[in-house]
């Protein structure tokens, strides 16, 4: 992951410093771009221990299309969520921000964020009334003309934005197929470098891993490109410390080869092995 600590490196030496809608302050960079073929390893970053958990259950979360903190809290800890009262995710902040100011039920069953990222993929609402599934068209559009130059999701619907507990980071990624090898470009508008990058780089890898299985191609790339890549001025000290540590080599992610529906994936079809990496360095996430 040496990719992953030149970026942290590059911020660091040259990033200008700005404030931030969170009132931290940020050591920031426009515009840069990171490369993984996924063919070599399962691209999660080993110079600090990365929560491999976490990481799935949102990403299964959006695929099912909830945009209910409290079913993404279920996913995670294998439970109902009458039996996970006070329980965090990574979005039990932003869910507790979000509370009923527009207008949304926020209780310790159900903590809704609005239409954030599983109701722009699996429910982007149109003019008619309509919704369209964006992750299903695009795996109908794979199979069947794959090599359209149309391969796209974007998360960043204008006329929902302000009903967003946070607008999308994350925001546009398009899928390439050539020589049988599937690849993924992911354009990050919002990159906190040293808490939500080795999330994003492991969730878009796994993603094109399971997108490519249930497609019959093989993997190809992660392309990661980033539009305002941010260390917070409270991450400083862990990003100079992160960065004098060794990267191990990458580990291997198995993924159960029975499933080919992008919707069956569960928790148990993700097998993480030799996964070697260097203590956890905490860090309070801006909100």
């Amino acid at each position: 992951m040496k990719q992953y600590l030149d970026l942290m490196k590059h911020v660091l030496e040259n990033g200008t410093l700005k404030e931030d809608r969170t009132g931290t302050g940020t050591k920031s960079v426009f515009g840069y771009q990171m490369r993984f073929d996924l063919s070599e390893g399962f691209p999660l970053v080993t110079t600090k221990k990365c929560h491999l958990k976490a990481i799935i259950s949102e990403l299964l979360w959006f695929l099912e299309g909830s945009t209910d903190e409290r079913r993404l809290a279920e996913i995670h800890y294998g439970d109902k969520a009458e039996n996970i009262i006070g329980k965090k995710t990574v979005w039990t902040a932003n869910a507790d921000n979000q509370g009923v100011a527009l207008g949304y039920e926020n209780s310790d069953t159900v903590k809704e964020l609005g239409p954030v990222y599983g109701s722009q993929w699996r429910s982007w609402k149109t003019n008619d009334g309509k919704a369209i599934d964006q992750v299903s068209e695009l795996i109908e559009q794979i199979k069947n003309n794959p090599d359209s130059r149309r391969l796209i999701l974007s998360a960043w619907n204008v006329a929902e934005i302000e009903k967003m507990a946070l607008p999308p980071c994350h925001t546009f990624f398009q899928f390439y197929v050539a020589n049988g090898k599937l690849s993924c470009q992911l354009y990050q508008r919002s990159a906190d470098i040293f808490l939500g990058v080795p999330f994003n780089i492991a969730s878009y890898a796994l993603l094109t891993m399971m997108v490519a299985q249930v497609c019959d191609l093989e993997v190809g790339d992660f392309v990661h490109t980033f539009g305002d890549a941010h260390l917070y001025s409270n991450h400083l000290e862990q990003a100079n410390l992160q960065i004098t540590r060794e990267p191990f080599p990458k580990p291997t992610m198995k993924i159960n080869p029975d499933i080919k529906n992008i919707f069956d994936f569960k928790m148990e079809d993700f097998e993480l092995s030799n996964y070697q990496a260097h203590e956890h360095i905490k860090g309070v996430m801006a909100v």
